[in-house]
């Protein structure tokens, strides 16, 4: 006699679809706006948002500041009178920074959604989960329409890690507190 959970897994077995046609969904994988409505998402998530042409001058806000940038992020990026701090850094070096300085794998219109997998200037997690502010570079080119589009655009395997504005979470009473998780601030320089 087959116990209980043998049986349920049985069932299941039987009850799986074929595996050699692949499911076909019917996804609306473009969307509607661009970097109008992703500037517009994003800020509602009270994120600091800035269209820029030139990424070096609207860098000039970070004078004086001790500020994290991942080894690969452009060279014209490194503005003079910034300390640059570059791994390996230690857990406490930074909570100690002022912020870190990112690009990002791709961006969502839709959603207002920013997403980084550790590519091309990026860095690891950590760098972006404990200073206390977040400035990330977003290109153009790199918002998607909606969330369908972004997936198809990143690599699956890559360590994935979405963000739709500053950290925060709400209590039991809805009290909204920020940076418990990550940045209390996020500003955004939007390429165009």
């Amino acid at each position: 006699m087959a116990s209980a959970k043998e049986e349920i897994l049985q069932r299941i077995r039987n009850a799986k679809l074929p595996a050699t046609p692949e499911t076909v969904r019917g996804y609306n994988r473009t969307g509607e706006g661009g970097v109008e409505l992703f500037a517009e998402r994003v800020a509602d998530y009270r994120a600091i948002v800035h269209a820029v042409n030139d990424v070096p001058e609207a860098l000039q806000r970070l004078q004086g500041k001790r500020i994290v940038a991942p080894q690969d992020v452009p060279p014209e990026w490194l503005i003079d009178g910034v300390t640059w701090l570059h791994e390996p850094l230690t857990i406490e070096e930074l909570d100690q920074a002022d912020g870190v300085l990112t690009g990002c794998a791709v961006a969502i219109a839709d959603t207002g959604t920013i997403v980084l997998d550790g590519g091309e200037a990026q860095g690891r997690r950590a760098l972006t989960l404990l200073p206390d502010y977040h400035l990330c570079v977003v290109r153009a080119d790199q918002i998607a329409a909606s969330v369908p589009e972004a997936l198809q655009r990143l690599e699956p395997t890559r360590p994935l890690t979405f963000i739709s504005g500053p950290s925060a979470t709400s209590d039991i009473e809805l009290n909204r507190v920020e940076g418990v998780h990550g940045p209390r601030a996020l500003e955004v320089l939007i390429v165009t």
